[in-house]
């Protein structure tokens, strides 16, 4: 397998945890992984190989912009090495826009892909996580495209998750289908109305349902998709603080906190962010994965190892076989 390429100026951690996670990544697993950026600032590396790259898009620059102007950025260079065969993937923890920006005009659209959109998987207690689609790419989308999230999400579903017939839902404020606002009206008879490759459409879902296994995937426009998500990821942190701290105030309690240790630690591993590494952009001519910008060296390992996985399951094929199919 070619290398994966990593944007190691990427990140609030970066470059630090972002080698220590690559390293892992190739010393513990045998994953291929080449670091994008400026030599000088990659120290202890290994045998991690190198892309030069000269310049650093900042967390909160313009993608758009940024991404034409800076040719020489970590973000374009290691979209470029997808583009050109010399990676297999690329992982990136810096600004979510440039990296869906560098990802879309260096990598391009898969045919018939009207817009990319990003899946993130949310812990479901007992049962295969959640794909929410789309959390944060496009903040207004049209039925057509929502469509094509449901087809793109079950194939991410069935490679990622091996979910043989994943479940597919509109989220809304009701499960009658009359419910929601005109476009979820719209997308409901759509999608209602689409051909689906080994999935199905099951109607709408509302928020209660997201961390449950009444659905496999969950589609939503980005806007709402992305305060769907931090929504629970706030609420999981609330209630984890909530459990320690009740804990914290009895001796007793502190007591049975030791006996379940192994339990609340398995728990605690199965909804933090870092087991999942990273959301995927699904629609663009290659595996792209986006890693949150608070991303450790652990986060960073596991979003290295999801984007090889992928790789290996030929998502960006299989995914050019169900948007062909459904259109």
């Amino acid at each position: 397998m070619l290398p994966i390429a990593v944007d190691a100026m990427g990140g609030d951690n970066a470059p630090g945890e972002i080698i220590a996670g690559a390293r892992r990544a190739q010393e513990d697993h045998g994953i291929p992984v080449v670091l994008v950026g400026r030599p000088e600032d990659l120290t202890d590396i290994g045998a991690l190989d190198v892309i030069e790259a000269s310049e650093v898009i900042a967390m909160d620059a313009e993608p758009g912009a940024s991404v034409r102007r800076m040719k020489d950025s970590s973000l374009v260079r290691a979209a470029e090495a997808v583009r050109d065969g010399r990676a297999s993937a690329m992982v990136s923890a810096g600004n979510t826009g440039a990296t869906m920006a560098s990802a879309l005009l260096r990598m391009g659209r898969i045919s018939g892909v009207s817009r990319p959109a990003i899946a993130t998987l949310l812990p479901t207690p007992g049962s295969t996580p959640t794909v929410l689609l789309d959390s944060g790419a496009n903040a207004e989308c049209s039925a057509e495209w929502l469509v094509q999230f449901g087809q793109m999400g079950a194939v991410f579903a069935r490679d990622r998750l091996g979910i043989e017939r994943p479940r597919v839902a509109l989220l809304s404020i009701g499960e009658e289908p009359g419910k929601g606002s005109p476009l979820v009206k719209e997308a409901y008879v759509a999608l209602s109305e689409a051909k689906f490759m080994g999935a199905e459409f099951i109607g709408n879902v509302e928020g209660r349902d997201l961390l449950t296994d009444a659905v496999d995937v969950v589609v939503t426009d980005g806007f709402t998709g992305n305060v769907a998500l931090k929504t629970a990821e706030g609420a999981l942190k609330a209630l984890f603080t909530a459990l320690l701290t009740a804990m914290a105030g009895r001796p007793e309690a502190l007591a049975a906190a030791e006996v379940l240790t192994p339990e609340l630690d398995g728990l605690y591993r199965e909804f933090h962010p870092d087991t999942y590494g990273g959301a995927i952009l699904l629609g663009v001519r290659g595996v792209c994965m986006i890693s949150h910008g608070s991303t450790g060296a652990t986060a960073m390992e596991n979003a290295i190892l999801t984007g090889a996985e992928m790789v290996r399951a030929d998502v960006v094929g299989h995914l050019a076989e169900a948007v062909a199919a459904g259109t």
